[in-house]
């Protein structure tokens, strides 16, 4: 069976169907972080404390990843991300309904566990199905799937809020999500190279625990760690400074500064291409660069100065996440869902981690503190993609895309 090549109807139903769905689960995801001052405010708790409505999704969708990644190697790829999607979708709607702050806590850890079916298969439905020379474009495509619902979730949620209320933002994102999870799964095309195997725990279990044993891969696993664990603090305070004088901005002005995750859509796409020609560590680096730099412009107390070092910030961050992503497809030579689900493991657990360490940093000392963790972060991924290139440079590169997916 030939793979799908770019330039193909197969191809744009692929692409479409996972932008689709990438655009369903990050636009559920990252839809209450625009409302975490609304949040605060409302029932009375901290910025820090707050951000646990992010952080609980993110935790518990961290840990479901893994679970969702080896039952995908047995039910099949294309309906564990239908049942992930639906169920999520229905969960947002009920999400809106809760009366207190515990409740909320418990719709949006419910959220997480279902959330984890498309993002833990995805990129192992890509690497199995699309050829290797158009797999960077594929990835980049549905990264920009993700980056497109997580933008648009924030500025559906904070214009609904300033209108109405965070409850019926909330009710708006998941009837979007609904719909977008129907045109998943009438475009995206069954697995044709997928072959499943029994349901039977030991194996599946030490098929996990290898991936750690594969040169490189706990080095991505460390680079998702720290990149994820840098967005989130961004994005997670940056409303509390934008709403507090000098700016007083409203919620819904806080919501479209995330319009600036345009250029992550870009990036995604450009910056992977641009990997699959030149190299993955040079380009993976320059992003990590970009990222830095992006951060530290931020300090600048010029709103529109502090919205570029922004949106150079994301930049960078879309572009080594795509890259990441892509080198994880490459790196892993057998169960790559499961190392798929590791990477995203290590991905949302720094979500969860630095969201809520930053928020004691921002408490303690201002966004000048958020800055410079988020820096720290930058500069320690920077180090961990040099050990990254020595090691991948050292591995023999695998010839065929038969012989990359050969022992799933």
């Amino acid at each position: 069976m030939s793979y799908i090549q770019r330039g193909t109807r197969t191809f744009k139903m692929v692409n479409l169907a996972l932008f689709a769905g990438g655009f369903s689960t990050f636009a559920i995801l990252w839809g209450t972080q625009p409302l975490l001052p609304d949040i605060s405010k409302e029932f009375h708790v901290s910025p820090a404390m707050s951000s646990l409505s992010l952080s609980s999704t993110t935790i518990a969708l961290s840990i479901s990843l893994l679970i969702a990644g080896s039952l995908s190697e047995v039910f099949g790829r294309k309906s564990v991300m239908t049942i992930s999607l639906v169920l999520s979708s229905i969960l947002a709607l009920l999400t809106a309904f809760t009366p207190n702050f515990h409740l909320l806590l418990l719709g949006r850890i419910l959220q997480g566990i279902s959330l984890a079916g498309l993002p833990a298969v995805a990129m192992a439905y890509l690497g199995e199905e699309i050829e290797p020379k158009s797999l960077g474009m594929a990835m980049g495509l549905y990264i920009s799937g993700n980056s497109i619902g997580g933008m648009s979730g924030r500025i559906i949620s904070g214009i609904l809020t300033d209108y109405f209320n965070w409850h019926v933002a909330l009710i708006g994102i998941g009837i979007i999500s609904l719909l977008a999870s129907v045109v998943f799964i009438f475009t995206l095309p069954q697995s044709t190279h997928f072959q499943p195997q029994r349901f039977a725990m030991k194996p599946l279990v030490r098929s996990l625990f290898s991936q750690f044993k594969e040169p490189g891969l706990l080095y991505l696993f460390l680079i998702g760690f720290l990149l994820m664990g840098s967005f989130v603090s961004l994005y997670n305070y940056i409303g509390f400074q934008l709403i507090k004088p000098p700016y007083s901005l409203s919620q819904t002005l806080v919501g479209f500064i995330f319009i600036v995750y345009i250029v992550g859509t870009f990036s995604s796409t450009w910056m992977g291409m641009l990997a699959d020609q030149h190299g993955k560590r040079k380009i993976l680096q320059l992003s990590l660069l970009i990222l830095l730099v992006g951060v530290f412009i931020t300090l600048n107390s010029n709103l529109w100065v502090k919205i570029l070092g922004i949106a150079i910030f994301t930049y960078g961050f879309f572009a080594a996440h795509s890259i990441a992503s892509g080198w994880l497809g490459k790196t892993a030579t057998h169960d790559k869902a499961q190392a798929a689900s590791l990477y995203l493991f290590f991905y949302y657990a720094g979500s969860s981690i630095g969201g809520t360490v930053s928020g004691i940093f921002y408490s303690d000392f201002g966004w000048m503190g958020v800055v410079l963790m988020i820096g720290s972060l930058a500069i320690i991924s920077i180090l961990v993609s040099v050990r990254l290139g020595n090691i991948s440079k050292k591995k023999s590169p695998v010839s065929t895309h038969k012989q990359l997916i050969k022992s799933i």
